[in-house]
Formats: structure tokens, sequence, C-alpha cells
């Protein structure tokens, strides 16, 4: 789990895995989020096997090419998005991180100059 106080509080869930797809990190959020799924026992376990097809195989093709992907899902009334992005370690491809954030139904859009 997170040391930094501010990233183990984060409100939106954060899980961190290595280039093979092994959890390293998940955040309160996150464990609270995969409660059902075995919450922080989930730590040390593959992020692929906690994923039915075809988000398996499209999560094991982000841990090879490692790009990004964003995308928004609704579950239970709660709209979601998510940012999966590859992280690095002194320069060199570590794995990847997945940011999930709840956000309203309706979202303002503002362009900028």
């Amino acid at each position: 789990m997170f040391k930094q106080d501010w990233v183990r509080n984060f409100p939106g869930a954060i899980t961190v895995c290595n280039t093979e797809g092994t959890i390293l990190e998940m955040n309160e959020a996150a464990i609270k989020t995969f409660r059902d799924d075995g919450g922080e026992k989930l730590i040390g376990t593959n992020v692929l096997d906690c994923h039915p097809e075809p988000s398996r195989t499209k999560l094991n093709e982000l841990l090879l090419s490692q790009k990004t992907n964003v995308y928004t899902i609704e579950k239970n009334g709660i709209k979601k998005l998510i940012y999966q992005s590859p992280w690095y370690e002194n320069g060199k491809y570590a794995g990847m991180a997945e940011l999930s954030l709840e956000i309203p139904q309706e979202l303002p859009h503002f362009i900028r100059k």
C-alpha cells in the first residue's frame, strides 16, 4: 500500500502494477473499490487475472505496448473516468498505473485559450 498520505487517502482509486501485471500498490479507494474481489489481498496477484475478456486482452496489449488508455464507464449508476498509463522508474518502463475517478453524469467541458 502507498506510504504517502496524499496518495493513500486520495479519493480516486489508484492501482499500480509492474511490467508483468503483478499488482504492486493500491490506495485505500482502490482497496475499497475491489473489496469484493479481495481488496488489499490483490496486492501481489496478477491484474490480468482480475479482468474478463476482452478487457484482459486489452490490458495485456497495454502492458506490452506501453500505451495510455482512457475511457469512461458506468456501473451501479456511478460514472467513472478510467485512466491507464505506463509509469517509469529512472526513465525505464516499470509497468502500468490506473486511476479510477468518479465523475458526474453530466460533466462540464471548457475550451481554454
